[in-house]
């Protein structure tokens, strides 16, 4: 993951407090739903991360073919998360 707990729960926090400071959401317990939005924000970390494994994995299986055309495993890597995401509707 990209983010520390401590950086994810300052986010949440500047998420809610952005939002209430413009009247967009009203707050019974504003804790809480720092919480949920901290929560909901490391699951999709993690979900890219999943993602990431997965493309590496599809990868190392056709590392002789890239290595062999020379074709650049960053752009590779890239085309492959893209595809996938959109495949499972995640938005990078």
């Amino acid at each position: 993951m990209r983010l520390n707990k401590n950086q994810v729960e300052h986010m949440a926090f500047i998420i809610v407090r952005n939002l209430a400071k413009e009247g967009k959401v009203i707050l019974d317990d504003r804790g809480r739903i720092i919480e949920s939005i901290g929560s909901l924000i490391t699951e999709d970390f993690q979900k890219e991360d999943q993602l990431d494994q997965e493309v590496r994995e599809i990868l190392s299986k056709h590392m002789e073919k890239i290595r062999k055309e020379n074709i650049e495993y960053q752009t590779m890597f890239r085309m492959i998360k893209t595809k996938l995401a959109k495949e499972r509707n995640m938005v990078l």
